[in-house]
């Protein structure tokens, strides 16, 4: 209960703080994506970055007022339905905002928002997500941004959105 009531507190101070930010655009957003990886790379219309030793792609689509952070996790061949129904538990319950998906024959974690209303705490704590959920596959099936339960697992993976989040501060 302790953990909720902070993790409450946390976001509410979060979301006064956003209020003013401008829209994201692909420039701010590769400002936000520099800060947190130095060596990130521009990749077309969108960013290759390392989150936690994870090789992270960022997509934008301008048109679409879109984005999308991706982790490869394996191939979608030889997925069981129990798998299938694992990730589909996570998507209700433990991913929060990033997402289990299967496209061209890979399975990913996947980010995806609208692009001008993302704040940059949200595009953090998303990448942050995206690497846990990669991370957690086949174990935990966890974003790590809220656990409920008296284990460890919860605070490790917290910590990663904690680090990117401080990493952001100064932008």
């Amino acid at each position: 209960m302790i953990r909720l009531a902070l993790t409450l507190i946390f976001l509410a101070g979060s979301l006064a703080a956003q209020e003013a930010e401008p829209p994201m655009d692909y420039e701010r957003l590769g400002k936000i994506i520099f800060a947190l990886d130095p060596e990130a790379q521009p990749q077309g219309p969108g960013f290759q970055l390392t989150v936690s030793d994870v090789p992270v792609l960022v997509i934008t689509d301008i048109n679409a007022d879109r984005m999308r952070a991706m982790v490869p996790i394996r191939g979608a061949e030889g997925l069981t339905a129990e798998d299938m129904r694992r990730m589909m538990q996570a998507n209700f319950d433990t991913t929060l905002d990033a997402r289990y998906a299967i496209a061209n024959g890979t399975l990913w974690a996947a980010f995806i928002h609208p692009l001008s209303l993302l704040k940059k705490d949200q595009l953090i704590s998303g990448l942050a997500q995206t690497v846990n959920i990669a991370n957690s596959y086949g174990t935990l099936y966890s974003s790590g941004a809220a656990e409920f339960g008296g284990g460890d697992s919860g605070d490790l993976q917290r910590a990663l959105i904690e680090e990117l989040l401080k990493k952001g501060e100064e932008i």
